[in-house]
């Protein structure tokens, strides 16, 4: 048991947040399935109807935007226009530039313009305008309230405009390049995706999924991705300062890069056919439980239980997922017991939903070579997770809570135990606020 002596650090965001999002999304989807509304733009509705409750619960009860990590002053008078609207100006133009730059990405980059991106495109293209000219009072009136309005994006700005502008400071150039990136690269993934995953759910008949063990599991299990992919969606969308929700830094390390990538279309290499696929031959956990009732209702309920687990991950970030940043640490929810919560519960999930070592091939080759092949998967979320901790422990709040976690996380005492080894005791210190 944790010692009421060494209590966690403060987490970036409250329990309530996730929870409101989960309302919300409740809610329509409820709706959703009562009107049999299943496509892409009822997808992307359930994408709204999670963020605004989350949204209005960080403004009016977390009060998110009265922190001082938002680099915003609430309480003096605003800078007039004309004392902000040159660094204004330049910061519009290095938002435009940045904007340009993702959409040539997005023409040059062939995948985005078949099967589900094309849906991401489209809605991209829709809501283009809107965005640019939003972008000028929103600039104007962040900026008259900004302590420090000259930041990355006016670096950046600076960058682009260059001559007269001065000497752009190349390492919030840099920095804000890859937040865009980040930005860029994973927004249109998780819009691609959030139609499928909102209509597996919507088109589900509750007498079939309470057919049997199997089918409920698959009913629960397509709830679960749904959150997760509603509320990451969210995350990306909302990087806004009044929001205390920006981004921090991102990762600047190749190999942090390098391993997430890997991860995702179109790099993917765990996928069907891919170099880490690890299913030739094999089967999905179904088959090997068919007419096995208990051992359905054993295994479906684990596999259940860790996209629960995966999927809370998520629910805890808010309006804060995304790959690849630093926008706050979290420490409450699953983030209590395991600094990676969701990569452990998934690489778990796939050991246990694709049970590799099982084949209908009964070949031995396939045995050796899927485990193997799932075994390097693991490893590549391994070096995940070292990377992101590489890249977060820059803010000494990290660095707290990950030596909180060494003393108190379920994993690191798990393996203390196993090992023998003696965990250093003594309460945190929290860090200021």
């Amino acid at each position: 048991m944790r010692s009421s002596a060494d209590p966690p650090p403060k987490s970036a965001v409250s329990h309530g947040v996730g929870l409101a999002g989960l309302a919300g999304l409740g809610v329509w989807t409820l709706v959703a399935r009562h009107y049999g509304m299943n496509g892409p733009n009822a997808g992307i509705a359930a994408v709204v109807a999670c963020g605004l409750p989350m949204v209005l619960w960080s403004l009016i009860v977390d009060k998110v935007h009265r922190r001082a990590s938002t680099g915003i002053d609430w309480n003096g008078p605003a800078r007039p226009v004309r004392d902000v609207l040159d660094i204004s100006l330049v910061k519009i133009a290095g938002l435009w530039a940045t904007w340009l730059g993702i959409a040539i990405f997005y023409c040059i980059a062939r995948w985005y313009w078949r099967g589900d991106y094309r849906f991401s495109m489209d809605l991209f293209a829709a809501a283009a305008p809107w965005l640019v000219g939003a972008s000028i009072p929103y600039v104007i009136w962040l900026d008259r309230r900004l302590v420090e309005p000259k930041d990355a994006s006016y670096a950046f700005g600076q960058w682009v405009i260059g001559g007269a502008a001065g000497a752009a400071d190349m390492g919030q150039v840099a920095n804000h390049a890859r937040a865009w990136a980040v930005k860029g690269f994973f927004l249109a993934f998780m819009v691609s995706i959030v139609p499928g995953n909102f209509a597996s759910v919507v088109e589900w008949r509750i007498e079939d999924a309470l057919a049997h063990p199997v089918a409920l599991a698959g009913f629960l299990i397509a709830v679960m991705f749904m959150i997760d992919v509603c509320m990451a969606t969210v995350g990306y969308m909302l990087t806004l300062k009044p929001l205390d929700s920006h981004i921090r830094t991102a990762n600047p390390y190749l190999e942090g890069w390098l391993a997430a990538l890997i991860c995702y279309p179109p790099f993917v290499l765990m996928g069907g056919g891919g170099p880490l696929d690890y299913h030739a031959g094999g089967a999905e956990w179904d088959v090997w439980t068919q007419g096995r009732t208990a051992l359905q209702w054993l295994l479906g309920g684990w596999l259940v239980l860790l996209t629960a687990i995966y999927a809370w991950a998520t629910v805890a970030f808010g309006i804060r997922f995304s790959n690849l940043t630093h926008r706050g640490i979290l420490t409450h929810g699953p983030y209590r017991w395991s600094r990676h919560p969701a990569y452990l519960s998934k690489n778990l999930f796939w050991w246990f939903s694709s049970l590799p070592f099982l084949t209908v091939s009964h070949s031995l080759t396939d045995m050796v070579r899927n485990c193997a092949m799932l075994g390097l998967t693991n490893a590549v979320y391994y070096w995940r997770a070292k990377t992101e901790e590489k890249h977060l422990s820059a803010d000494p709040d990290y660095r707290v809570y990950s030596d909180w976690m060494e003393r108190n996380g379920a994993v690191p005492r798990f393996f203390a135990w196993v090992t023998g080894r003696k965990r250093v005791a003594g309460p945190v210190v929290q860090p200021a606020e």
